[in-house]
């Protein structure tokens, strides 16, 4: 079982969604925070709230990270020994196909979706195998088991990428784990301008508990989160159906 620190927990896209819901849960657990995001006036009234709420302590670092010179300052942070664990959780989504989209918007997509996950990573990952303490949570999507444009495949990659740093770990006590949640009652669909009316109240779920069952699967070392028992079923379906089944069931979602 992964033993679970609480000192510091960096928190990529912290002052909204899942990224909220992980940084207040974390400090009710009594955990620092170092806090992440571009919009330093939420970020200022979270972190005062948090700080009074709980008393821990709470640093800002505003940045956007789609700008490598601002992810190399968050990844930089992330190397500091008081950090046992980063929650790479900071990203939007297209609401465009490929087509439609410019190469400059898919490539800032795939900047904060990958590329800032990887360097974070990258930071982070080796000093605390140096201390045989702490990890790393991705939040990845269920979306990366479908064939549904540049999304699902940088999720994809989230995916795929925690499971590999698992594996390469297993003999630590360090842990990577992807998180791959589906529907979640956050901002993220309104500021992808998706079409949500559609959805069955039954698909969502609820961002804290998304966060909880994440902090459980983490503790017990799975590689691979999945919270709800739906999306427990659809990425089992989704991942062991023949692709072109999937390929088809991609197709129709986006009807």
């Amino acid at each position: 079982m992964t033993t679970f620190y609480r000192r510091t927990a960096l928190v990529t896209g912290a002052t909204a969604g899942i990224g909220f819901e992980f940084a207040d849960e974390l400090a009710s657990r009594g955990m620092n925070l170092v806090l992440v995001a571009r919009n330093e006036e939420r970020l200022n009234t979270i972190t005062m709230q948090l700080r009074s709420r709980y008393g821990v302590l709470v640093e800002l670092l505003r940045a956007d990270l789609s700008v490598r010179e601002q992810v190399d300052v968050v990844a930089a942070r992330a190397t500091q020994s008081d950090i046992d664990l980063v929650i790479n959780n900071a990203g939007y989504g297209l609401n465009d196909s490929f087509f439609e989209n410019s190469v400059e918007a898919e490539q800032q997509l795939l900047d904060v979706l990958v590329t800032a996950v990887m360097r974070i990573s990258h930071a982070a990952l080796p000093g605390m195998r140096e201390r045989d303490r702490g990890g790393v949570i991705n939040v990845s999507s269920v979306a990366g088991w479908m064939s549904s444009g540049t999304y699902s495949a940088a999720k994809s990659w989230v995916t795929t990428f925690s499971e590999s740093m698992a594996m390469q770990l297993r003999e630590t006590n360090v842990h990577v784990m992807a998180l791959c949640p589906g529907f979640t009652r956050t901002e993220f669909q309104h500021r992808a301008g998706m079409e949500t009316e559609t959805i069955p109240d039954w698909m969502w779920l609820d961002a804290r508990q998304v966060v909880r069952d994440s902090l459980t699967d983490f503790a017990g070392g799975q590689p691979v989160s999945v919270p709800g028992v739906k999306y427990k079923a659809l990425g089992l379906v989704a991942q062991y159906l023949p692709r072109p089944l999937v390929r088809a069931l991609s197709v129709m979602s986006r009807r």
